[in-house]
């Protein structure tokens, strides 16, 4: 039983990660509330976790959850039942012909509903495109509509969210409750919008993408560096989304950094789940054709106007796409590019990089300097790669006190375990004789 019972966690575990933001979506899609979406998800999901054990992992996992998570709204929507248009809601989700409640889960493969193919109006037959554009309408704040997204479509918790915009937990709940408030009160559509009101809403659409991409690249919490599946759906997401807005130069941009960043996934850890450092990658294990689709992509952005920061990070991964070997690596251009991207779109993870371009280019010194700023300033007192960037940048001084005590900083302030043991790897390394 404890064997089974492992198994169907890491079965549930997996499927979340896969299916979340799909059958959040499709909730919100069908009975247009937010929280009732998400709490029927997890109640799907915590049944799974208890009929799995008995029954078996089904072979269409997303699936049984689905209609596990629709039947369990149907229930909830028909106890509002004293509102007439609840009920029609209810009505409208049920199946005709469909299991009850109390059976849904002995069922819901074979009765399981794929979400309607299209919604009037919009022509894209995803939901969770139509659930980023709602939760980016210009309405909300921008940093709201990105954390609500990476909250009902990534599933993300809401530590995780909050250290990605380094806030406080409680800090980013509020901004969540105020968000889905916000959206009820105006009444805002479910729906991609007009092509007329498609750019005031691309900033907040993008910036989604590349927090949900970013998630996947490096999770800021948990056993795994990497979570594939959310960059991958970052991928699929934006490939759409370009579609939609064919030849926007941002969108493209993004596409183009994605499929750079995403071609190295391979090696950026070992066989232990350790990350590789960029520099000691084999890149013969890149994947070529991402790599080649990018460069080509990013050529054919239309010219004329200011690169914008999407556009600008794309350059500066292509200069890594295109070095043979380490050694071949244009720093200088480089630091050049992160200089350009600090004044479009200034941040202290922006002059974080910098100052390791710097180091690259000018020496460990130059950017040393620049991280020290940093450090002073506060900006990222929690951020584990600022004293890890100063590790190494002290270590390449042969300043081995400092550097380790740096190292003890970044250990204590890491979210992941691979990022964890690689620095006391590194650590190690410094302080062994």
């Amino acid at each position: 039983m404890a064997a089974a019972s492992g198994h169907v966690e890491a079965a549930v575990e997996a499927v979340f990660r896969e299916e979340w933001g799909r059958i959040v979506a499709s909730l919100i899609a069908t009975t247009g509330d937010w929280d009732l979406a998400e709490e029927c998800a997890q109640d799907a999901f915590a049944r799974a976790l208890q009929v799995w054990v008995r029954d078996g992992v089904p072979s269409r996992p997303g699936a049984w959850l689905t209609t596990v998570a629709r039947n369990r709204a149907v229930d909830v929507l028909r106890r509002r039942a004293n509102e007439t248009v609840k009920l029609q809601q209810a009505l409208l989700l049920s199946p005709a012909d469909g299991p009850a409640e109390e059976h849904a889960e002995e069922h819901a493969e074979e009765s399981a509903q794929e979400p309607p193919a299209t919604k009037a109006g919009d022509g894209i037959a995803d939901d969770r495109l139509r659930l980023i554009f709602t939760c980016c309408h210009p309405a909300l704040p921008l940093e709201a509509r990105v954390a609500l997204t990476l909250r009902t479509l990534a599933g993300l918790t809401t530590a995780e969210i909050a250290r990605a915009f380094l806030v406080s937990e409680p800090a980013m709940a509020q901004r969540l409750v105020r968000a889905k408030r916000k959206i009820h009160k105006a009444r805002i559509p479910y729906r991609i919008p007009p092509a007329s009101l498609l750019p005031e809403r691309l900033t907040g659409v993008l910036a989604v993408l590349y927090l949900l991409f970013n998630e996947g690249y490096t999770a800021s919490r948990g056993p795994d560096l990497v979570r594939p599946e959310l960059s991958a759906e970052a991928i699929r997401l934006t490939r759409l989304l370009a579609a939609l807005m064919p030849g926007e130069p941002e969108t493209m941009g993004l596409l183009t950094l994605m499929l750079l960043q995403d071609s190295r996934r391979a090696v950026r850890t070992d066989d232990s789940g350790m990350p590789v450092p960029l520099a000691e990658q084999d890149r013969d294990q890149w994947n070529r054709a991402a790599i080649e689709e990018a460069l080509r992509i990013l050529a054919s952005i239309p010219g004329g106007e200011q690169p914008g920061p999407y556009r600008v990070q794309a350059q500066i991964i292509a200069c890594h796409a295109r070095a043979a070997r380490p050694e071949d690596t244009d720093w200088a251009a480089i630091a050049r590019l992160y200089a350009e991207l600090a004044v479009l779109a200034p941040s202290p993870v922006v002059e974080l990089n910098r100052a390791v371009a710097v180091g690259m280019a000018d020496g460990p010194a130059a950017g040393l300097a620049i991280a020290d700023d940093l450090a002073a300033s506060g900006q990222l007192a929690d951020y584990h790669l600022l004293p890890a960037v100063r590790a190494d940048l002290l270590r390449r001084l042969d300043r081995p006190a400092e550097a380790a005590q740096a190292y003890r900083a970044a250990i204590d302030q890491a979210g992941t375990e691979p990022e964890r043991h690689y620095l006391q790897r590194r650590l190690a390394e410094l302080t062994s004789p």
